[in-house]
C-alpha cells in the first residue's frame, strides 16, 4: 500500500470522527426545517394610551343622588335650561342660608329675609312670631353648626321652567324662651339641641335673578 493510500484513508477517518461527534453534540435535522428566526430586537417600552370618555357620568349630580334616578334626570334637565347651573354651589348657598333664615325666624328678625321666602312660608313664619309676642315670649337661639345635609329631592317641570330643590338638614344649636318678666319657660342655654328640617327651595330655570325661594318646610 503506497504512502499516497494510507494518507486518504487516515483523512476519511478523521471526517468520520468529526461527523460523528457534531451529531453528539447538535442533534440531526431531517427533511425541510425553517431556518432560525434571528433574535428579536428589544421592544421600545410601550406607551400607555389614555381613552378619552365623553358624555360619562356629571360628578356634579352623581355625588348627591343617584345615576339615572328622577333626581338626576331632573337636575340634567336644570343644566339643560342653564348651563351655568351647578348643584355643588346651591348647597353650599343652601347651608348658609339656612342658618340664616332659621336664626331669623327664631329671634322674630324678617325684615332681612322677606326676599329669600315665599308668600307661603312668609304668612306662616308672621304667623308664629305674632303669636309668641302676643303671648310675650322672646327666643334667645344661638347657631352652634349643621351636622348633616343632603339633597332629599330635585324636581323639574319643562313645561314652567320651574325647579324645587328639596334640601334635608341637621342642625345644632342653642335655644332658651323666656318669658315677659324674663323667666325661662323652655329651653337651656348650655345645652345643645338638634333641629331637623326638610326645606324645599324653588326658582324659574333662566330667570334673570338667581336666587332661590324657600317655598315649603317641614320636618
Amino acid at each position: 500500500m503506497n504512502s499516497a493510500l494510507i494518507q486518504l484513508l487516515v483523512l476519511a477517518g478523521i471526517a468520520v470522527f468529526l461527523i460523528l461527534k457534531l451529531r453528539s453534540l447538535l442533534g440531526t435535522r431531517d427533511g425541510f426545517e425553517k431556518k432560525p428566526l434571528p433574535p428579536e430586537a428589544p421592544r421600545a417600552e410601550s406607551r400607555r394610551e389614555f381613552e378619552v370618555i365623553e358624555g360619562g357620568p356629571d360628578r356634579d349630580i352623581t355625588d348627591h343622588v343617584a345615576e339615572n334616578s328622577a333626581s338626576a334626570k331632573a337636575l340634567a334637565a336644570m343644566k339643560a335650561a342653564e348651563p351655568s347651573f351647578a348643584l355643588t354651589p346651591f348647597l353650599s348657598g343652601a347651608r348658609q342660608a339656612y342658618e340664616m333664615i332659621l336664626m331669623a325666624f327664631e329671634r322674630g328678625e324678617m325684615d332681612q329675609i322677606r326676599s329669600f321666602l315665599s308668600d307661603d312660608v312668609e304668612a306662616g313664619f308672621e304667623e308664629v312670631i305674632r303669636a309668641r309676642k302676643e303671648r310675650g315670649l322672646v327666643v334667645e337661639a344661638n347657631f352652634v353648626g349643621l351636622k348633616e345635609m343632603a339633597l332629599q329631592e330635585a324636581v323639574y317641570d319643562k313645561a314652567s321652567g320651574f325647579a324645587e330643590l328639596t334640601v334635608r338638614f341637621i342642625g345644632e344649636l342653642t335655644s332658651v324662651v323666656r318669658d315677659q318678666n324674663g323667666e325661662i319657660v323652655e329651653g337651656d342655654s348650655k345645652t345643645v339641641k338638634r333641629q331637623r328640617d326638610v326645606w324645599t327651595f324653588a326658582r324659574k330655570m333662566g330667570d334673570a335673578d338667581p336666587n332661590w325661594q324657600l317655598v315649603a318646610t317641614g320636618e
